[in-house]
């Protein structure tokens, strides 16, 4: 930073646990730099908002956040980074709110950005409030954007990012043009980031993505155009679970002295076999959870959305995966009101839910989302008729989760402690098993990143289980 440098800057992220990872490393960077990270409600010199743009409500969020900054302080330099800027250029360049604009695959670029933008607009003050926009064209192949961490806000469980973009294009989904096609970290410096993380005291790691299952795709059609029989239709996606990159990796990371748990962020169906399954298990890192991406239990509407599976496959995969756990947590996303969706076909999606009987459901309304195929759609619904479905899916829900939850009354588990927790006059430490049902226990010892047996007997609230230290 040259002449008068701006030290403090203010974070604020929306959006999924890929863009949580990478706004830390947006902000170790800056860190090491120079520059003074302050909450994002103070008055900061900077403010950086990583955006969300996979609905119209997320890109209203985004924009509410960069204004809110401005007027935090009017005179503060304020950037817009992320999918929001990827997926919409005209709206930003007439923003008045945003200074400085970055898109995906050039977060890594944050500091030298940053200070080329400071040094010119320090040269020129009549240009303050000119773009500069950077924005890749993420519809050509690009190279995996190496971005990495040393420690997260939390002393327990860390996020890894192992892949980015996707190439699945869902009818509802904007996401393959906000990232791009699908690109594969190296595995060396997946495992090299995953031991510092383990060095720093991390316990639990979470593996994420765009599309986690693609890991490996861009790697085996390179490999597979470089041969000379390579020709006619290959289907990269099913080979590429079947070369088995993800699992390989997994069991890589399973071998890290001080990582004792190792997490699956959310699964495409189709990857889940009695061999993965079978392998998963014998790995006793490997946490019983796995999220399976399903949006609907009506076949029709999973065609309308494109999805590549359907409603018996998606119970086939949830079933190899009770086969071979005992009391596997099984979660997974539906979209209520898919433009077409009948009351016939969400009663077909209901029924089969409750038929399915998962550990929790993340129920959204859908919401449509301008530049995908799904928002031209005919017969969109009203926010009546989505709530209303919403509203009965979420009931189910509720009482799902409670029913999985008991099964572990008067039953001795791991329990990995993450924070501290008052109610009624009482503290308690907050943690973890292994199938992410949140456990309780009344203490007053600081068991943060301790792993306890914890027998469990009651509730103290709904979705949060309380027991006693063994």
């Amino acid at each position: 930073m040259k002449g008068k440098s701006v030290k403090t800057i203010a974070f604020h992220n929306l959006g999924c646990k890929v863009n949580a990872y990478e706004t830390d490393a947006m902000m170790e960077s800056l860190t090491a730099a120079g520059y003074q990270i302050v909450p994002f409600e103070s008055e900061a010199d900077i403010y950086i908002v990583n955006t969300c743009s996979v609905t119209n409500i997320a890109d209203r969020k985004s924009r509410q956040m960069l204004h809110r900054a401005k007027k935090l302080n009017p005179d503060a330099v304020v950037v817009a980074v992320g999918c929001y800027v990827q997926t919409g250029k005209e709206r930003i360049e007439k923003d008045d709110a945003i200074d400085l604009a970055i898109g995906n695959n050039r977060k890594k670029e944050i500091v030298t950005i940053l200070e080329k933008y400071l040094n010119e607009r320090e040269q020129s003050p009549e240009k303050r409030f000119a773009y500069d926009l950077y924005i890749p064209d993420l519809s050509k192949p690009v190279s995996y954007e190496e971005l990495t961490i040393k420690s997260t806000g939390k002393n327990t469980r860390a996020y890894i990012k192992v892949q980015d973009g996707c190439n699945q294009f869902c009818s509802y989904c904007i996401i393959p043009y906000a990232r791009g096609r699908v690109r594969s970290r190296k595995k060396d410096d997946i495992l090299a980031e995953a031991q510092g993380l383990s060095d720093a005291g991390y316990k639990e790691i979470v593996l994420t993505g765009i599309h986690l299952c693609s890991y490996g795709l861009d790697f085996l059609k390179e490999e597979h155009e470089k041969r000379a029989d390579a020709q006619g239709e290959y289907d990269y996606l099913q080979q590429t679970y079947q070369n088995g990159y993800l699992l390989d990796l997994i069991r890589a990371l399973c071998r890290i002295d001080g990582i004792e748990r190792v997490r699956l962020g959310s699964l495409e169906p189709r990857i889940v076999t009695v061999q993965f399954a079978e392998a998963l298990a014998s790995e006793q890192k490997v946490c019983p959870h796995f999220h399976l991406s399903m949006q609907s239990g009506c076949d029709a509407t999973l065609t309308r959305m494109n999805r590549h599976y359907t409603s018996a496959e998606f119970r086939e995969k949830v079933e190899i995966l009770r086969r071979t756990y005992r009391d596997v947590a099984v979660t997974t996303d539906v979209i209520v009101g898919f433009p077409g969706e009948t009351d016939e076909e969400f009663e077909t999606t209901r029924r089969y839910l409750d038929a399915l009987n998962l550990y929790e459901m993340h129920v959204f309304k859908y919401s449509k989302r301008q530049g995908t195929r799904a928002a031209t759609m005919p017969g969109q619904l009203t926010e009546a008729v989505k709530s209303a479905r919403s509203d009965i899916l979420l009931s189910m829900e509720e009482r799902q989760s409670r029913a999985f939850r008991e099964r572990f009354l008067d039953r001795t588990i791991p329990v990995l402690f993450e924070e501290a927790y008052e109610e009624g006059g009482k503290r308690y430490m907050i943690g973890h098993t292994r199938e992410y049902v949140r456990v309780a226990v009344e203490t007053d010892e600081d068991l943060r990143n301790c792993l306890k047996d914890v027998y469990l007997t009651g509730f103290l609230a709904n979705d949060l289980m309380i027991g006693e230290a063994v």
